[in-house]
């Protein structure tokens, strides 16, 4: 039976070691992109796609997370004495955005060990699970599409990307069968950060899941795998062939995704996004050329 999804859980656990010093007391997932924390373009994507009720899985040092989602009189006074509406709209748009709970993970076991923290919130209905270092450009909607296909199938769908070859080792690689629908497949097995010699494809498997609630019970059962953790993949590796929980499917994406989990891809984000705003882009632009010319 299909259910109207409309649950999404953003693990937030992490330690964003890859980002140190910055963030020894900060978390990774507020860092900003241009003039946002990177967390909010996660948590507006998910209401986008019809998601108001969003549970972050959280870890120490994630208070900042809760605040950032929360009132701020005191900015908010400041702001309407001074006149500055602008501004102080996009405070609240912080504020109102979403029916926001937060659970906090404890000992951190893994991306699995954080899914399985919301099983008592999401209940036993079909849910969505977006990965804060992926963004998802929002004029390429996914998620939506995804909640369509989960509907339509019954199944839990992954969201798939085509990587080059060299750069499968850095995901999970997706074995898959083709279906009606060019953009979808059957997902057969899946494999955690192959070589390139024993992938299955360079289909690499993005953060962006809508998973039936049968993946709480794979998970209970599911060992510690790749660095000791329980793994979202081999949680859904043993989803492809049992029957019970529906199968998986992978999406294909073939729209814009800003990785902001590499230093490198981080900074190639804000560049991206910011040289194609209205507000930024006219003057940033000009600027690059020039830059990128002096450089030769």
């Amino acid at each position: 039976m299909a259910h109207h999804i409309t649950k999404a859980v953003i693990p937030a656990a992490g330690l964003g070691t890859r980002f140190l010093p910055a963030t020894k007391a900060m978390p990774k997932e507020m860092l900003p992109v241009v003039d946002k924390p990177a967390i909010q373009y996660v948590v507006e994507e998910a209401v986008a796609a019809g998601l108001h009720d969003v549970l972050m899985v959280t870890g120490r040092n994630k208070y900042a997370l809760e605040n950032h989602f929360d009132r701020v009189y005191e900015l908010e006074a400041t702001l309407e004495r001074k006149g500055d509406h602008a501004r102080l709209q996009k405070v609240h748009e912080s504020t109102n955005i979403a029916d926001i709970h937060y659970f906090r993970q404890g000992d951190p076991h893994g991306l699995g060990h954080a899914v399985l923290q919301a099983r008592m919130h999401v209940g036993e209905e079909p849910f969505a699970v977006l990965l804060g270092d992926d963004l998802i450009d929002e004029r390429d909607p996914l998620l939506q599409r995804m909640i369509t296909e989960q509907g339509k199938r019954n199944a839990s769908i992954v969201a798939l990307l085509e990587v080059e070859p060299d750069q499968i080792h850095l995901y999970g690689a997706a074995e898959f069968e083709p279906t009606d629908d060019p953009d979808v497949v059957r997902i057969t097995g899946l494999v955690e950060k192959p070589s390139v010699e024993s992938a299955p494809s360079n289909l690499a498997v993005i953060g962006r899941y809508v998973l039936r609630p049968e993946v709480f019970q794979v998970l209970e059962h599911t060992d510690p795998g790749m660095g000791g953790e329980i793994q979202l993949t081999d949680a859904l590796q043993q989803m492809t062939s049992a029957e019970w929980t529906g199968g998986v499917y992978g999406l294909i994406f073939r729209g814009r995704r800003y990785d902001t989990g590499d230093k490198i891809d981080y900074i190639k984000a804000i560049v991206q996004l910011a040289s194609e705003r209205d507000d930024l882009g006219p003057e940033l632009r000009p600027w690059l050329r020039q830059f990128v010319a002096s450089m030769h």
